[in-house]
């Protein structure tokens, strides 16, 4: 039997982590797993009382904020399992999750990672994640497919390759980290997942999808659904992904496209909406990849 370590991590959401570990004991019956919180630097260490409540499961505590990747990265260097199923901290699980992707993970060697199928936690019925299309290096945009659909059974059954898994959750095989590396740490925050999936495949793996398997995730706890943080990172990042995996020739159709249209229009809808201090992060996330290297270590933010 296949071991799987189950790494998530925790930043200031103590109740959250609670949420996920109190599911994985109800709904979890794959019996070789073992269960790695890390927790990010959150203002009131849990740790302690966390060891007490959950003596089963290996906590580690980070005194400083490592981004989504640095976190993830700390849980890999702690992690025993043959595969290493990677959640937020704001999903819940369900019966039979682990052992449907453990399953089709040993049944096709050429898949290196997987996601289930993720539904909206608020919304039980809408669907948020059953893959996604390829990438369009040139506009650094795909699309997630199902996203705000009901879930009718219309993507019931689909065991197979897929473009990127989510980050929400996706189980990906020791041998596949150890071929692809680690998460990029300079990513901090958002396209991290997307990076590493790259980086597999140039591994030599595929990334697949079984909606057979089912996690619910509360979506946008940690960050919320709009703010300055989210707006930096999701620019910063969207360029450094081309930086990292596209071609030169994507890559400068890409620089040209971001800033001859992407730019401007969020301008202008910054300032429809009265948010210019989102101005400010954007040419913030512009002026950051033009001062950093693609594969420099970037540990901790603060938003000024």
């Amino acid at each position: 039997m296949k071991t799987v370590s189950i790494i998530t991590v925790n930043f200031n959401h103590n109740h959250i982590t609670e949420e996920l570990l109190n599911s994985i004991a109800k709904e979890n019956k794959y019996a070789a797993i073992e269960i790695i919180v890390v927790d990010n630097g959150s203002k009131i260490n849990p740790v302690p009382e966390w060891k007490e409540k959950y003596p089963h499961v290996i906590f580690i505590r980070s005194e400083k904020n490592l981004g989504f990747a640095g976190g993830n990265n700390v849980g890999i260097k702690a992690s025993k399992g043959d595969y290493l199923f990677f959640v937020n901290n704001d999903t819940e699980f369900t019966e039979g999750l682990v052992d449907k992707l453990v399953a089709t993970l040993n049944a096709h060697h050429e898949a290196g990672m997987i996601s289930p199928k993720i539904r909206y936690f608020d919304q039980p019925e809408m669907l948020q994640y059953v893959g996604y299309t390829d990438m369009n290096y040139f506009t650094a945009r795909n699309k997630q497919l199902g996203q705000f659909e009901k879930d009718n059974g219309q993507y019931n059954n689909i065991i197979g390759k897929t473009g990127f898994g989510h980050g929400a959750a996706m189980m990906i095989k020791r041998e596949a980290i150890d071929k692809a590396g680690m998460m990029a740490e300079n990513f901090f925050l958002y396209y991290e997942e997307m990076d590493w999936c790259d980086h597999i495949k140039h591994a030599g793996y595929e990334v697949w999808i079984n909606t057979e398997a089912l996690i619910y995730h509360k979506e946008s706890v940690s960050v919320g659904k709009k703010s300055a943080l989210k707006e930096y990172f999701m620019n910063r990042n969207r360029i450094l992904f081309i930086r990292r995996n596209a071609s030169l020739f994507q890559r400068l159709v890409f620089y040209f496209y971001f800033v001859l249209i992407v730019a401007p229009r969020n301008i202008i809808a910054y300032i429809k909406d009265g948010d210019t201090n989102f101005i400010t992060m954007l040419l913030k996330a512009i002026w950051w990849n033009i001062t950093n290297k693609t594969n420099s270590t970037y540990l901790g933010y603060t938003l000024k």
